[in-house]
Parts: C-alpha cells; structure tokens; sequence
C-alpha cells in the first residue's frame, strides 16, 4: 500500500471536505506522483480491449465509467431520479438485516469484475476515488485470476476459480488517487475489485507488463513486434511533455492530436529527440509504418530508425533520416530483415508521431524465451 497517512481508527478521517465550489480538483489528492509503476501500460485499457464485464450492484453510477480513460468530471447541478449523477462506479447504502442490526456485516461488500485487455504481470493499482468525497468506500481489496478464453463472468464466479489477493483489504482516502503496489508474480487476465461496504470509485487503473500467450504470436505468423498488446513496452525519451511515448505503441489509429508522442518546442541546435522501446522478444523485422494523423503543424519534420540485438549490443540503422508527412501513413518496406531486441525512434528536431508498426516475426530464440516466461509467470 503506497497510499500515505491513511487513518483507519476513525472512519471519517479519510474524508475531503464538501464541495465548496470552484474548481473540484483544487483540493484533490494524487497519491501516485513518482511511483515507477504508473509509467507502465495501463492493462485495463479500453483501448486494449478491457471492460468491465459484471458488478453486483450499480445503483448510482455504471460500472462501465470505471476504464474511461479521461479524468472524472463533476456537475454540483446533475441529478437524476435516482440521486446525484456521479462520474464512476456507485452503489447503494448497504443495510443491515432489521432494525436491531442496522448496519451490514464487516464482510459484506460490493465487487465489479474487469476483464483486463492485455493479460500480464500486475506492478501496480490505482483506485481514483475523485469526487467522491463522503461516500467512497471505507476500504476496497483487490483480487486478481488467470482464465485463458472468453469466460463469462458466470464462469469467473464458479467456485472451482481461484483467485489470488492482491491488495488486502485496505482504507481509502476520498477524492484521491489511491495507489497500491503488487508483489504477486503472475501472469493475470482479471481483477475483482471490492469496495468495503460500499460507496463509489471513480476510475481504476491496473498498471504492469504485458505477457502474450506464445502459441497465439506463432498461430498469427506476421505480428507487430513492438505493439503494446503483443508485449512491447517503452523504455524511455527524450522528451515527453505533451503525452506518453507509449501511445505510439497501441492499438489502432489515434484519435485526435495528444492520442501519440508529441514533445515539447526543440530550441537547441543540431539536438533531436528520440523515443526507445524494447520489443516482445527478439524479432525479425520485414516493415515499418510510421503514422502522424492528426499531427499537422507539428508532426517531426524527419525520422531515423535504429535497431539494437540485445541489453548492450550497438545500435545499427533500419531506416536512414527519411521526410515525413503531417496527417500521414507512411510505409518502408525493408531491403533486408533486421534482428532486433530494441529500437530507437529519432525526430529531427522534435515534433510528434501518433503510431510506429514494426511487423515481422519472432525469431526462435525469441519465441523460446516467451514460452519460458509464459510458463514460469502461469504456474
């Protein structure tokens, strides 16, 4: 649990103050700053193909507002016939059985089961309970299960599943982005979420690295070796001001112009800045697709890309500097294949890139490190 100065001797203690009006996140609390997991992919990503597939009881709020990617908004005037309209996951007051026992059980609680969009090894939670100030839950657990397929959630309910804990039952602040780090060394495809005993959470986000099924790549034959589905992770950048360089990496065509890697002005002469990524395992690649949709004044003016075999070998070159498009798709068919573990996107001088596309094969070495860290994570 990194969440600091959680008191869990008074139940209210862990309350924000009520809206006063103003702007709603002037007194939030953001307990993730500086915390090296929250720089991985988000495994319960939409855009991945995450959802939210049950909940047992959403009485308030959907569950579905759970994964939206945006941060919660707040309206102080949105009401409905059921109450106040909340940007999260909500649900009713618990009660007690009669009027002697009026308060519920210590043990009962409210649960939402996510299907992760990349299953893989879970470095860290974050349980955002912004606007939720005085009906957050008093504590939430997670846990979190491996079933390969499409189960239903029916089936990820059977008893004959087993789900491991991987954040205790542990009190929350309200309007704060709670954050909890995991130890659990598994390859996961689901979370079950518990708020205990009830109340509302915001967003939540399931942060660590993905580890794809080797069968799969191997069936697919021609695959992307540096897509974040398929295991590809950034390493790091020169810049990244405007947004995260691991949006180059994801699933389909960006959205709109802060959906890829866009960085700041570049004032120094003869600079450039650049972005390196680590592939799913050593690879073969056969073809590039550099993308700057939506970048139209300041997509990079040039790109270089350079390829390295393993942790410490030299970098060698796999596109020479090559003139970009604003708002294009563009596509390098290679002379030869180029084995790599790593690249290194360059812009010259600066400027953004929505998508890279690096398609190709896994090698065989690649492939038998995957099915060993496949099996050793699935035990």
């Amino acid at each position: 649990m990194t969440t600091t100065d959680v008191n869990a001797a008074d139940p209210h203690a862990n309350d924000a103050s009520p809206y006063a009006g103003g702007d709603p996140y002037a007194d939030y609390r953001d307990f993730t700053a500086g915390l090296p997991f929250t720089e991985l992919v988000d495994l319960a990503d939409r855009r991945l193909g995450a959802g939210v597939l049950a909940a047992n009881d959403e009485f308030f709020a959907e569950r579905e507002n759970l994964l939206i990617r945006e941060r919660a908004v707040f309206d102080p005037e949105h009401f409905g016939h059921k109450g106040k309209i909340m940007d999260g996951w909500e649900t009713r007051r618990r009660r007690g059985t009669d009027a002697a026992n009026p308060f519920p059980e210590p043990e009962d609680h409210d649960w939402a089961l996510v299907r992760l969009g990349a299953p893989g090894v879970i470095r860290g939670i974050v349980v955002d309970t912004a606007h939720f100030r005085g009906n957050y839950p008093q504590r939430v657990s997670v846990q979190a299960t491996a079933v390969e397929g499409s189960p239903s959630a029916g089936e990820l309910l059977a008893p004959d599943v087993k789900w491991e804990e991987i954040v205790p039952v542990t009190p929350v602040k309200g309007h704060a982005a709670n954050a909890f780090t995991v130890t659990a060394e598994r390859r996961f495809t689901h979370v079950r979420v518990c708020q205990h005993p009830d109340g509302g959470i915001a967003r939540l986000r399931v942060h660590g690295e993905v580890v794809p099924d080797p069968e799969w790549l191997q069936l697919l034959g021609t695959v992307d070796l540096v897509a974040v589905q398929n295991g590809g992770t950034y390493e790091d950048a020169s810049d990244k001001f405007y947004s995260s360089p691991t949006q180059i990496i994801l699933p389909g065509t960006s959205r709109k112009m802060d959906d890829g890697w866009e960085n700041r002005r570049r004032r120094v002469r003869d600079t450039n800045d650049w972005v390196r990524f680590k592939l799913l395992a050593q690879g073969a690649i056969r073809a590039v697709e550099i993308d700057t949709a939506y970048l139209k004044g300041n997509s990079a003016g040039w790109i270089a890309l350079s390829g390295r075999n393993g942790d410490t070998g030299g970098w060698f070159e796999i596109l020479p500097r090559t003139k970009l498009q604003p708002d294009t798709l563009h596509r390098f068919k290679l002379a030869a294949q180029a084995v790599a573990t790593h690249v290194r996107l360059d812009a010259f001088p600066d400027g953004g890139v929505a998508r890279m596309r690096l398609h190709g094969t896994v090698t065989e070495q690649g492939t038998a490190e995957l099915r060993a860290r496949y099996e050793d994570l699935s035990q």
